[in-house]
């Protein structure tokens, strides 16, 4: 089992059980975040009709890691052509029922985006979207992985946005996390004898790695490598925001 596969399929069987809707239900008692009103809408709103993209309904979308499909959904409703994928069943089987809800057709689908890199290209899209999906990818070759099967969807005059969780100077890891500040890279400990890829030894305690939060100059310089422009990259308590195209 991948590292990451495991603690989102616990997730969203909690999500199911308890009601929920989305990812921040698990998290967030307040309501701040709430399906319709979702983390990176504010800046969806504000960026995309700054580009230079065709008419919505001639605009082709790629989310990968999207969850029950809030943004998918959001996109949808506006015009946008929209595929969507996640690596868990239960988050696919919700994401469809909210788009049925809301009257909105969204090809959602199962895949996992780091074996994407493999698979054949059958469509290009005008943007590529990532709602903090980037930052539980952790380990290099999963990411480089990412950023390839990116590369091969994207139109050469399209969009990658992505939405995610730079590292906060000074944060320190909480009980049961250990944190590589040369990396950017966090473990979660886990029982001995998990089963599981990447399992590392910290401490005497087995850990699996668990997010990536890089500084804002090191996400820049990993697209920037992975043969991405960066157009701009902004910070905020919603959430940090990058918005490339190919280099």
């Amino acid at each position: 089992m991948r590292y990451y596969q495991a603690e989102h399929e616990s997730a969203y069987r909690k999500i199911e059980e308890l009601g929920y809707t989305q990812w921040n239900d698990l998290f967030d008692q307040s309501g701040a975040w709430t399906y319709d009103n979702f983390q990176n809408r504010a800046f969806l709103e504000r960026i995309i009709p700054r580009l230079d993209l065709p008419a919505a309904t001639a605009t082709s979308v790629l989310e990968y890691g999207c969850g029950t499909g809030p943004a998918a959904c959001y996109l949808a409703a506006r015009g946008f052509q929209v595929d969507a994928m996640d690596l868990i069943p239960d988050a696919i089987t919700l994401a469809r029922r909210m788009a049925e809800e809301r009257g909105v057709q969204v090809d959602f689908s199962v895949a996992d985006i780091c074996a994407l890199a493999s698979e054949p290209v059958t469509s290009r899209y005008d943007l590529v979207l990532d709602s903090f999906c980037l930052q539980s990818i952790v380990i290099d070759e999963d990411r480089a992985a990412v950023f390839e099967a990116v590369r091969a969807r994207l139109k050469p005059s399209g969009y990658y946005i992505i939405s995610t969780a730079l590292h906060a100077p000074g944060r320190q890891a909480e009980p049961g996390f250990s944190y590589d500040a040369s990396t950017g890279m966090y473990y979660r400990e886990v029982p001995a004898g998990t089963v599981a890829d990447q399992v590392v030894e910290i401490d005497g305690r087995w850990h699996i790695p668990h997010r990536r939060h890089l500084t804002a100059d090191a996400l820049r310089a990993e697209l920037t490598s992975a043969g991405f422009d960066v157009l701009s990259l902004q910070t905020s308590d919603a959430a940090d925001v990058v918005v490339c195209r190919l280099g």
